[in-house]
This record gives C-alpha cells, structure tokens and sequence, in this order.
C-alpha cells in the first residue's frame, strides 16, 4: 500500500460514516404494524419517519400516495376506506416495509383510570364469557404506561386479535363495548386502550386545553413549572437515584429483612387466630420507613399534561370514530371543579383529533362509600354542557365497599347503546330518565324527564331515594309517583316545596328506570 492511497481510502471511510449517518429507514409509526385496524369512512392519516427528503409511498386498498419526508417525518392521508380485509400496506422510501392483516372497520380510544383499565379477567362473568370471546375482527391496542412533560410522538404497544386466549388482558368494559358493537355492525372493531388506575382528568389534557379559565390556572402554572426545570431535573436525577438505591440497600440490611420474618410470623398467627376465632393480630409496621423512590424528571401519572403527553398525543392524529371514557373517582374532592375540568379535556381531545365533535361517551361514577353525588352532578352537567355526548349510568351496578365493581358487561353495553343510537343513527333509547324541569304546585313538586323511552318504571317496588326541601331547606324522606312522564313528590309537614334530589348519597338507593331497564341518573333540582 502507497502512501498516496491512504489518504483515499480515508476519505471513502469518512464518506461512508457519513452516508451512513444521513440514511434513516422509513418506518411507519408503531400505530401502523400488523393487525391494526382503520376507520372505514372517512380520510385516514397515516405517518412515521424518515430521511429528510426520502420520497415515501403508501400502497393501501388500491391507493398509492408519495410525499416527501421533512424533519425525518413524513405524513399521508388515505381517501376514505371501505370496511373489510384483511389487507397489506406497504410503505417505500430508502427501504420497504409491508403491514399485514390490516382491517378497516370502526376504531374507538378508550381511556380513563382504573375501572377503564380493570381486566376482562377480573370481570364478573369472564369465567362464563371468556370462552366465547373468539372475535378474530376485534383487535385492541393497548398502550404502555408513560408519563412526560413534553407530547411523544410513538406510543409503545401493539395490536392483539381477540380470542379466549388473549381476551383476558384487555379492558373489560373495552372488550364488552366493542363485542356489542361488532355483533350489532358486522364491520371490524379496533378499540386503543389508553388508561392509568387512580388519575386525574388534569393529567389526561394538554397544556394548551387548560386555556385562559382561572379556575384551571393552577394546572397550567404547575405543567409549566415542570416542562422549564425538566432540563436541571433530568440532570441531577441519576445522582438521587443512586442515593434512593444505597438508602434502599441500607434499609433492607437493617430494617427490611427482619420485616419481611415479622410479616411471615403475622401472617401465621393471624390464620391461627381465623382458626380459631379469636381477634386478630394487630398488623406490624417497619421500625423505620422504607425509603422512597426520587421523582423522575418526566413527573408522575397523576401531574397535570404528563399523560396527554405520554398516553394520548402518541395516538393522535390516528382515525377513529369515537371515545368510551370512564374516570372521575380521582377527582372527586373537586367535584365542582370538574364541571369545568372535563368538558375542557373534551375540547382538548377533539380540538387536537381535528375530526370535529367526534361522538365521547362516558360512565357515570357507580355507587361507593367513598365517592360523593357532586362528582356524579358534575358528569351529569357535562352532558348539557357538550354536545354529541352521552353518559351510563350505574346506580344498579356499583358496589359501597368497593370502588372497582367487577360488573363491567352492563358498562359497556350501555356505552355500546349510545354508539348505536348517536354515532350509527340507529333508533333506540339509549339513556336512563335524565332529570329535565320541576314545576312546585299544590304542596307537590312535578318532575319532567329527558329519555323516558317507553315509559318511566320503579324496580322492584315503590319508588325510593326522593327527598323534598322546603324554603328551609331541610331534605326529608319523601312519596314519589309515576304519573305518565311525569313523577310527581311531595312529603309530609313540606307544604312549600322548594327542591327535589334523588340518589343524593354516596351509595344512592334507587330504583327509577325506564321500561328500556335503564337507571335514571341521580340528580338535585337545587344546582348550587
């Protein structure tokens, strides 16, 4: 070898490093692998990643579209699909990459916390329900747990075909909503599971969907806060990491490991005592606490944004029909927040979806010892405050010592109703008896109603759960009766009357349906 050459040689290693560093693979976001399912209906957008300039071709159902990719990502939209497949898709740049079993149908978000997120397998029927679940044209997507300040651009996950061998990790009330609806359309279903048990409504909207509203100021300023100290937060974080691990160390030396012999000694006496049915053996506790994990940068799941960014910006602007939601337990302390928080998130998801008002149906919060009527009011009030909603009620289905009542199968067919009706157009009642006006005459209060179907009804006996107040405004025990639409209250020493409530307790014990055997939503006439 010359010396001349060496040079040569140089450069084309150079050369090579370099073309090596400009090539990118096109690459379809992960929304976009085998199995999916498109909305039929209506254009649909499909994106990834690229080269910059890499000229990208999509080859779907006998369409073929090329752009050019900008900022290493590239973007198309397909014209309105006809529902069917399976099909494949192939993508061209630099490289190729072929999607198989594609399906074009209806495709739903479903999201919210943890009675959203509760497992087909937890479900009071999945024994019985399980082995008839072989759907192979219901798929669900379910995406990964994340947090961050900042909106991600690919959600971690994949699309699983339904059949009694995977049904049992999908969202109960997902799988019984889109069963319903697959069975009732005939069409595909896709449902995009993005739900966290115990958060906050704040934590599934953007930064932007707060707006200017005072009383929302406070999210803003804290999401705020967190995305400008990200940078120095991320920075010191590994050091008070290995700090929480060495304290962790520490404490499993001198602390935990004669814990974990207590427990076991507790554990054994407290079966001995149920044996023997003698009183229990209080709980032991750690002589010392055991050290907590340092917060992360991205911030936790129940900070405002982090989920919009981590759960939900990564799945939009991907075409769907809709949006089930079930969530409010975690907001309950600020019930009359949320009046102006959920309508809010709403106008967040759509504004960001740009697909108009798309259909969102959402679960009122069942009946709990722990959950107050106002949170159920503020979801009640949402439905008038926002248009192409619809909201199941859950009085008969809830369980007072138990916040995740494992009846899912009635939750999603009555989100599966409103689909029906709202988002299909097919006629039938959808709701429960929603309360509408009152008119006081006589000593009695007559109450009008919004979906009464074929007529109101009392289940299993006289009407329960009415109170009366007079001017006041003391509630008392009050007779309820059906008079065609109409139920008309009054109450013995109330000659006045002034307001009416029904179901105002945190386990309501009601029984106002209409004769389509859907519950009335508990409701004040007094709204403050």
């Amino acid at each position: 070898m010359t010396s001349k050459s060496i040079p040569t040689l140089s450069v084309l290693a150079i050369a090579a490093v370099i073309s090596g560093s400009l090539h990118a693979d096109v690459k379809p976001n992960p929304l976009f692998t085998d199995g999916a399912v498109l909305q039929r209906g209506q254009p649909v957008p499909v994106w990834g990643t690229a080269r910059d300039g890499e000229k990208v071709t999509v080859e779907f159902a006998n369409q073929k579209i090329s752009t050019t990719a900008a900022d290493g990502k590239w973007s198309v939209n397909l014209k309105p699909l006809k529902e069917g497949g399976p099909h494949t898709m192939t993508i061209t740049g630099d490289n190729a990459v072929t999607v198989n079993n594609l399906l074009v149908g209806e495709v739903w978000v479903c999201s919210g916390q943890s009675n959203m997120e509760w497992p087909f397998t937890k479900a009071h029927n999945a024994k019985e329900e399980g082995p008839k679940a072989t759907f192979p044209k219901i798929r669900m997507f379910t995406v990964k747990k994340t947090t961050s300040v900042k909106p991600l651009t690919e959600a971690v996950g994949s699309w699983v075909e339904c059949s009694p061998e995977t049904v049992g990790g999908f969202s109960a009330v997902g799988y019984f909503f889109a069963r319903d609806l697959y069975q009732k359309l005939g069409v595909p279903v896709g449902m995009i599971h993005t739900s966290w048990g115990g958060t906050p409504a704040q934590a599934w909207t953007s930064l932007e969907g707060f707006g200017s509203d005072p009383e929302l100021k406070g999210y803003v300023d804290s999401a705020t806060q967190k995305l400008a100290s990200y940078d120095a937060a991320a920075a010191a974080y590994p050091a008070k990491l290995e700090e929480f691990n060495a304290k962790l160390k520490e404490w499993n030396e001198s602390v935990g490991k004669a814990y974990q012999e207590t427990l076991k000694a507790w554990t054994e006496a407290t079966a001995q005592a149920k044996q023997a049915g003698q009183p229990l053996p209080p709980k032991p506790a750690p002589t010392s606490p055991q050290p907590k994990a340092p917060a992360g940068p991205e911030g936790g799941s129940g900070d405002p944004t982090t989920l919009f960014n981590g759960m939900l910006a990564p799945v939009i602007p991907y075409g769907i029909k809709g949006a089930i939601w079930y969530q409010g337990e975690s907001n309950a302390k600020q019930s009359k927040q949320y009046r102006t928080l959920f309508p809010a998130m709403i106008a967040d998801w759509r504004a960001r979806w740009k697909q108009g008002d798309f259909p969102f149906f959402f679960v009122q919060i069942a009946p709990f010892n722990g959950q107050p009527p106002e949170i159920r009011e503020a979801q009640f009030l949402t439905l008038a405050k926002v248009k192409n909603t619809a909201m199941a009620v859950t009085t008969d289905v809830g369980n007072a010592t138990d916040i995740h009542p494992n009846q899912k199968e009635p939750v999603g067919q009555r989100l599966a109703l409103a689909a029906r009706a709202l988002a299909y157009g097919e006629k039938l009642e959808y709701s429960g008896p929603l309360y509408d006006s009152m008119t006081a005459k006589g000593g009695k209060i007559a109450l009008t109603f919004k979906h009464v179907g074929s007529g109101l009804m009392a289940k299993d006996g006289e009407l329960k759960g009415f109170t009366l107040a007079g001017e006041d405004k003391q509630f008392v025990p009050a007779q309820a009766q059906i008079q065609g639409s109409n139920i008309i209250v009054s109450a013995e020493g109330v000659a006045n009357p002034k307001a009416v409530r029904y179901g105002w307790e945190n386990v309501p014990d009601v029984n106002l349906f209409n004769k389509e055997g859907l519950p009335a939503s508990p409701f004040r006439t007094d709204v403050d």
